[in-house]
């Protein structure tokens, strides 16, 4: 066995860190959230707030999970924002290391009575990262979930970056609840409503590239069972209202997040299981 599993901190959390010749990674049992991933010989692929706070809150920054609920997406308004699986201590229930030195990692929600379903998350840490959320029904009575992987990818500077694989989607604008046509790769000077993005693209393709001009690099995004994709960053405005972000570090982050959110409901069958997925790579500028 060549990787090592250990139990430390990050920014005053305590984490399980994985350690491989492949890649190192740090993971929070609270919340079962990624906070960091860097692949051998390269950069930091996820921000993490320099002042996230931890239990009983969910951590700003990393991967969090939103589930079994999108923001408050038909819920009752005193619903916990995207849901309890971020706020909640999950268990290790499992970590291996395959023929070719790839780690894998498997955790577990505990039951909540807030809802039959239970929840499992993979991952898979190697030269890039692989992600999935599955989602078990083990009712007699369908349910209908909302969920999302909000990952915060580190970037050099968000008002320049460019997301391409959005061209010609219809997104719904959060912030005015209208429905618009992509023109062209995603960027934060979009004419239409520039220095800020919430948008929810619809029947979206599922391969995604974060070209970042900054860093001189490009991340992939790959997703499976995921029929939207969210992109958001608050902008120098909508962050002055985040008591876990420092009001000039907005431009330091970008989410582009797997999800199955607005209009693409997913409805889980008894008896049966949904998987959200997510693969990321770094490339080469």
């Amino acid at each position: 066995m060549t990787h090592a599993l250990t139990e430390t901190t990050l920014r005053g959390l305590p984490v399980l860190e994985i350690e491989s010749p492949l890649c190192t990674a740090r993971l929070s049992l609270h919340g079962g959230q990624l906070l960091s991933f860097v692949p051998a010989g390269g950069q930091e692929m996820l921000w993490v707030s320099p002042t996230a706070v931890g239990a009983p809150k969910a951590i700003r920054g990393g991967v969090p999970v939103c589930w079994p609920y999108f923001a408050k997406e038909n819920q009752p308004a005193d619903v916990v924002q995207h849901g309890f699986a971020r706020t909640q201590p999950w268990t290790l229930e499992e970590s291996r290391e395959d023929g070719d030195g790839n780690v894998h990692v498997r955790l577990s929600l505990p039951a909540d009575p807030r809802t039959p379903l239970r929840l499992e998350q993979l991952l898979v840490f190697g030269a890039g990262l692989q992600q999935a959320l599955v989602t078990h029904n083990p009712g007699a009575e369908p349910v209908r979930i909302t969920q999302a992987l909000h990952s915060y990818f580190q970037v050099g500077d968000a008002r320049r970056v460019t997301v391409e694989g959005l061209a010609g989607l219809d997104y719904t604008d959060k912030f005015t609840g209208r429905v618009f046509t992509q023109d062209g790769d995603w960027t934060l000077a979009d004419p239409r409503d520039p220095g800020r993005s919430d948008r929810v693209y619809h029947d979206a393709g599922g391969r995604y590239l974060i070209v970042d001009p900054v860093l001189g690099r490009r991340l992939r995004l790959s997703t499976t069972g995921s029929a939207a994709v969210v992109v958001w960053n608050p902008g120098q405005e909508g962050v002055q209202g985040f008591t876990d972000v420092p009001p000039g570090a907005w431009p330091d982050f970008l989410c582009v997040e797997a999800a199955n959110a607005g209009r693409d409901v997913v409805s889980v069958a008894p008896g049966a299981s949904v998987t959200l997925a997510q693969t990321l790579e770094v490339l080469p500028a």
